[in-house]
């Protein structure tokens, strides 16, 4: 496992012109054939935003290794395929290279996107590093390599909505006085602080990268940074007793501060960890080391970079156990940490805690719920704010969906193509009921049946064509979604009926939305977890305005936040099952008893 080949190949320097974009380009006027190719190609240059990925230049994205594109040369020759797409071709994209072009029809996807997959037998990271050590195949992480990254922003809402309901399970709805410790502070942890003090709490969050720790703060996502542990624990003691949100990055290993707190005693009402665990080697950092150091030892040695990484997870892991113990709640917020030194330091107990989605999100993803996300092609942050008032037109009765709104508009600032998140469902009944009752404006062409996506979809597609919004507008969503992913160290722990591994699941999800009319579909292993740990799906639509985008967005919509419902309702979850009834959504087995 330890034995990471030495490449072949590198990935060429830096292209010419992502050097000229250094971003998504914006405005009304397009390089390519139609909308749908523009919408892909300006959301590639956004993960490569200098102010959205972590190492654009190396084409990394986020995660320590999740890239956009395979190599330099397979992103100059994306972008040239993507100029010359006609729209009824359809690019496939083979882990971040380009491998073909074929006459499709308007209403196939644009481009089809196949990341990290490996035959089960082979599916481990010693093969995937053989092959990538060849140049034959990269790490897509999720949005990676799915070209729908948009930063920390695209995560915050998750951490937020966890959290909040976290709050309503332990602390009656509101973590007012409450401590949060936590690590990680890369591209997916960095949003932690900020969801905490976003529900009133204060955070405490440990990140040996200390640059990660001054981008949050000039972002707003985090408050103060420190090097000092007692000081931290001080400040945010002193917030918690006054009820204040706070929120300090402790310049620190996140082990060693662990360590370093049951050493004094000190026990936080909440403990959680997103460092990138999932890599042992590109992504976690081992205890005793600057991250410099840390640097010259995984060239120089990655093998003792390996084991060292592995042994610091294991104190990790023991010391939210130890936290857990003397009476904190803890759960582990999705890097398969917990995985780590179970399978590689023989750790048993390492499950003693929970996963985030089985302790917290699964009733939420029985509903068809999940991170619905947009951007806006025109690069106008305005284009957004008229879409944050069209949500809260629709959906008057949702409380805590204005609440998010009011809280993001006021404290997530855009990062690349001003974007939003949102998490929306399936559910076709509440927001029409709440409309004939008088609750609530409709929507223009408001139809019975549509899903909230759906209705949301099409409300933005009509401000498209009234030229409310300057230019299209591409929805997509995070992997971590309803129906989209097998992940049993994660999305899927704990399933009901013990299915946590199969992976038909997000399979069928990506041939729906194939049949559906996406405009990008992507399918791939690993994800936060690693390579044999997950298999996860992926979807754009682009919103022009168009009939055409309309009929996209009623089926594809529909059809995706309709595999969770489908895929929780097998595995007999009675909240999905009295979603499918009240929704109408077919589950022939069920229907026919």
């Amino acid at each position: 496992m330890n034995d990471r080949p030495e490449p072949d190949h590198d990935i060429g320097d830096p292209s010419a012109q992502w050097r000229d974009y250094q971003g998504a380009p914006t405005g009304t006027d397009i390089e390519c054939k139609g909308w749908r190719q523009e919408a892909a190609l300006r959301m590639l240059n956004n993960n490569l935003d200098p102010d959205v990925g972590e190492k654009p230049e190396d084409l990394v994205v986020y995660g320590g290794t999740g890239r956009a594109a395979r190599s330099w040369d397979a992103y100059d020759a994306i972008m040239a395929e993507l100029r010359e797409l006609d729209d009824d071709e359809t690019l496939l994209v083979q882990s971040g290279k380009p491998v073909g072009r074929f006459t499709t029809h308007e209403r196939a996807p644009r481009v089809l996107i196949a990341n990290s997959n490996l035959v089960g037998k082979w599916d481990d990271w010693e093969h995937f590093h053989e092959l990538e050590a060849k140049g034959l195949i990269m790490y897509g992480q999720m949005t990676a390599g799915s070209w729908a990254y948009i930063g920390t922003q695209g995560i915050i809402q998750g951490t937020f909505e966890t959290l909040a309901a976290l709050a309503d399970e332990h602390y009656d709805g509101d973590l007012t006085g409450k401590i949060v410790v936590t690590g990680g502070l890369g591209g997916m942890g960095g949003a932690q602080p900020l969801a905490v003090t976003m529900n009133h709490g204060v955070c405490i969050a440990a990140e040996v990268d200390e640059g990660r720790i001054d981008r949050r703060i000039e972002t707003g996502y985090c408050m103060e940074k420190t090097d000092d542990l007692d000081d931290a624990i001080e400040k945010a003691t002193e917030a918690a007793e006054n009820g204040e949100a706070y929120s300090v990055g402790v310049h620190i290993n996140a082990a060693d501060m662990l360590e370093g707190m049951l050493d004094r005693g000190f026990v936080p009402d909440v403990i959680t960890d997103q460092t990138s665990a999932h890599d042992e080697l590109e992504g976690y950092y081992p205890s005793g080391y600057t991250v410099e150091e840390a640097d010259q030892l995984r060239e120089e040695d990655s093998d003792t970079y390996v084991e060292e990484s592995l042994d610091t997870m294991a104190r990790h892991v023991q010391g939210i156990l130890d936290i857990q113990d003397a009476g904190a709640v803890a759960f582990e917020y999705g890097n398969n940490i917990r995985g780590q030194v179970k399978e590689h330091r023989d750790m048993q107990n390492a499950f003693d805690f929970p996963g985030f989605v089985p302790a917290y999100i699964r009733p939420l993803f029985c509903q068809g719920k999940g991170p619905f996300r947009w951007a806006a092609l025109s690069g106008n942050p305005e284009d957004i704010h008229r879409t944050d008032e069209a949500v809260v037109e629709l959906f008057p009765e949702k409380e805590q969906l204005h609440r998010w709104i009011d809280l993001a508009q006021e404290q997530v600032e855009f990062q690349g193509l001003p974007s939003r998140v949102c998490w929306l469902g399936y559910d076709t009944s509440d927001a029409r009921e709440e409309h004939r009752n008088g609750g609530g404006r409709a929507a223009e062409g408001d139809e019975d049946g549509l899903t909230e996506r759906a209705r949301f979809a099409l409300r933005i597609n009509e401000l498209v064509a009234d030229g409310e919004i300057e230019a299209p507008v591409v929805v997509t969503r995070d992997h971590l979604d309803a129906g989209s992913v097998a992940s049993p160290n994660r999305e899927t722990e704990a399933m009901r009926d013990d299915s946590d591994a199969i992976a038909d699941w997000p399979i069928l999800n990506a041939l729906l939305n194939c049949a559906a009319g996406a405009d990008i579909v992507s399918v791939h292993d690993g994800g936060g977890v690693g390579i044999g740990n997950a298999l996860h799906t992926n979807n754009h639509v682009v919103l022009d305005g168009s009939e055409l985008a309309a009929e996209k967005a009623r089926r594809v919509f529909t059809t995706d936040p309709g595999m969770g419902v489908i895929r929780h309702a097998d595995a007999g979850y009675d909240e999905a099952i009295e979603q499918a009834e009240k929704s109408n959504v077919a589950v022939p087995m069920r229907d026919r008893r």
